[in-house]
């Protein structure tokens, strides 16, 4: 099981963060109907470092992204995201 370093809260198990999505699949706001389609339904699934974004639900229940190399687990970073990385 990995092991996350939680900006609010410490280091915690991962069976406190639920996955959410990686941040390119996020859709703009103004974005149209075929380019959300797009953004939401087709991606690489690439082999390697990606950032993604979790939420700690059985926590902080705040927003990180967390980069990850989605082989072998290995975390280089993980910064808080959303209101509460502005506290």
């Amino acid at each position: 099981m990995m092991q996350f370093i939680c900006p609010h809260c410490g280091p915690r198990a991962q069976a406190e963060f639920v996955y959410e999505r990686t941040v390119d699949s996020v859709v703009a706001l103004d974005a149209s109907p075929e380019n959300a389609m797009a953004t939401l339904f087709t991606r690489s699934n690439p082999r390697g470092v990606d950032d993604e974004i979790w939420r700690h639900t059985y926590g902080c229940r705040a927003w990180i992204v967390v980069t990850r190399h989605r082989v072998t687990n290995e975390i280089f970073e993980i910064r808080a995201v959303g209101p509460e990385a502005l506290s």
